[in-house]
């Protein structure tokens, strides 16, 4: 049974950068799975820009939808896996029309995914949703309220908890 380790804040508040280091203080063989899509060059050059600040070595799983297939299928061979982000994931099955009752199903099968998992430690990365307006159109409400959903359902099975602020990690669990 692998442990989980859950960073969420904001945006550029450092959260990917602490999940890497957390990742370093823990194991030798780490494994980085990443949901994000390079749908146009901005998106490209971030995602050139965070492998670059990654250590050379690492596996790399770019998984923008299989989440939970991506984490059951690791390999032993990983002390840590990092899932860098989950709202990304979920921005990418609403991008596939993908109903509501579908994705809360995928979010609740995560936390167990996880905790079968092949790997000693799991670090989960998402973005904190619930400190803003409320969008003024539908589809952001949706995206605000599966990332809050999801967020609260790793964060209650997780086994730390940590929000970070301007770079600097508060744990809260």
């Amino acid at each position: 049974m692998s442990k989980m380790i859950f960073v969420f804040g904001g945006a550029r508040s450092g959260k990917s950068r602490y999940a890497v280091e957390a990742a370093k203080k823990h194991g030798k063989k780490i494994v980085f799975i990443a949901t994000a899509s390079a749908l146009d060059e901005e998106m490209k050059e971030r995602i050139r820009l965070h492998k670059l600040s990654r250590p050379k070595g690492w596996g790399l799983i770019e998984e923008p939808v299989n989440l939970n297939s991506a984490v059951l299928g690791l390999e032993p061979i990983y002390d840590v896996a990092i899932i860098d982000c989950v709202g990304l994931w979920i921005s990418n099955l609403l991008m596939t029309n993908m109903q509501d009752g579908a994705i809360e199903k995928k979010i609740n099968e995560l936390p167990r995914s996880v905790f079968r998992a092949k790997v000693g430690l799991v670090i989960i990365v998402s973005n904190e949703v619930g400190e803003g307006i409320v969008p003024g159109d539908s589809l952001s409400r949706r995206f605000r309220d599966l990332v809050g959903l999801t967020n609260q359902t790793i964060a209650a099975k997780a086994d730390e908890v940590i929000i970070m602020q301007a770079g600097i990690p508060v744990k809260i669990k």
